[in-house]
């Protein structure tokens, strides 16, 4: 009994002592302190100026080690986060990856994946991994816009997997695939794994819904409305590798193979001249962003989640930092790549403290 009560409180020094970190409970804690060796707040009042002077930003995050240290607008409002929600499907498939559920090998036509007008033979071929990859080589027209099909190559003229494109149609069929194969739906499941274990202040079911013109494809986009401080649970769970104050709640293996490599920037930059010279590189995981080719220590190993008009979950293990950020979608305003561009990279520059290895 002794020795056990050692290691408990061993784990519990380990844990919550020696990395510092914390996790919000029912609310977040601050750390807003100017004397924080760890950040420079005189850059980050200049930072708000920007934000407000020069951005469409409606709730922004930076957190260091499980506390805010930077915030700004209103971060209770649920809104649209656009493609962020792939990132989230992302998590939720883990669980059922690694119980068999979900068979990341299985084909489109094992899995009798059909559509208006059809499927070619060389698309049958696609895994569910290669479409969480975005390199399933079907590009069949989406019934759900925000993908960058107008780069891509001709329908039947690639062979699965061997191409990287991002597509919407991957995208809502990898949540058509996720609730055949788990007889689960993906809202209550978002509800079961994230928000209710994550203790999220602002999560509304009822606000989940489905969309999508079927005329098109017969497969939905599943969009996701949170709010920005449940966005930062989302970030501070994955910097946690799956873990939230001790529970493991996604494991960090999965965590480790959604931020696996899957295509590295060089192909991205090719594929998508979008991309080209844009100031960040970009590779891809499993529906996570992977920051690559900067020499800035501070982004080492970073990623992030990004969705249209500038939503975006960023995570920073080499600082012990989260950014969220989000533009709400019904003021029909959006921020212009350059300026998510620029938020990505000034924040870490704020960051003074000591990098992690």
């Amino acid at each position: 009994m002794k020795l056990k009560t050692i290691l408990i409180i061993a784990s519990f020094f380990v844990s919550n002592t020696l990395f510092g970190q914390t996790f919000p409970d029912a609310t977040w804690e601050y750390n807003i302190d100017k004397t924080n060796e760890n950040w420079d707040y005189k850059s980050l009042k200049t930072f708000r100026k920007y934000i407000i002077d020069s951005t469409h930003i409606t709730g922004m995050m930076i957190v260091h080690k499980g506390k805010i240290i930077f915030e700004y607008g209103d971060v209770e409002e649920n809104s649209y986060i656009a493609s962020c929600r792939k990132s989230v499907l992302s998590m939720i498939y883990g669980k059922y990856v690694e119980d068999k559920t979900i068979d990341l090998n299985k084909t489109i036509k094992q899995l009798g994946i059909d559509d208006v007008d059809g499927i070619l033979p060389e698309e049958e071929k696609a895994t569910v991994q290669e479409i969480i990859s975005a390199r399933s080589g079907v590009y069949h027209k989406e019934g759900y816009p925000g993908g960058m099909q107008q780069y891509a190559p001709k329908r039947g003229s690639v062979k699965h997997g061997s191409y990287w494109l991002y597509s919407n149609w991957d995208f809502n069929v990898a949540g058509y695939i996720f609730e055949q194969e788990t007889g689960k739906n993906i809202y209550d499941e978002v509800e079961a794994q994230l928000a209710k274990p994550l203790n999220m202040q602002d999560w509304d079911r009822s606000l989940q819904q489905k969309e999508g013109d079927t005329t098109i494809s017969k497969y939905l986009a599943y969009p996701m409305w949170f709010s920005t401080r449940d966005m930062a649970r989302i970030g501070l769970l994955m910097l946690n590798k799956g873990n939230w104050n001790g529970t493991q709640l996604i494991s960090e293996s999965w965590v480790d193979e959604m931020l696996k490599e899957r295509t590295n920037y060089k192909e991205l930059n090719t594929n998508v001249p979008v991309f080209r010279n844009s100031g960040v590189d970009f590779g891809y995981g499993y529906m996570w962003w992977l920051i690559q080719n900067v020499k800035d220590k501070r982004f080492e190993r970073a990623y992030s989640a990004k969705g249209a008009m500038g939503q975006n979950i960023s995570v920073f293990p080499a600082m012990d930092a989260v950014l969220v950020f989000k533009t709400k979608a019904a003021y029909r305003r959006r921020n212009s790549g350059k300026v998510r561009l620029d938020i990505l990279k000034k924040v870490p520059t704020f960051y003074t403290g000591t990098v992690n290895n």
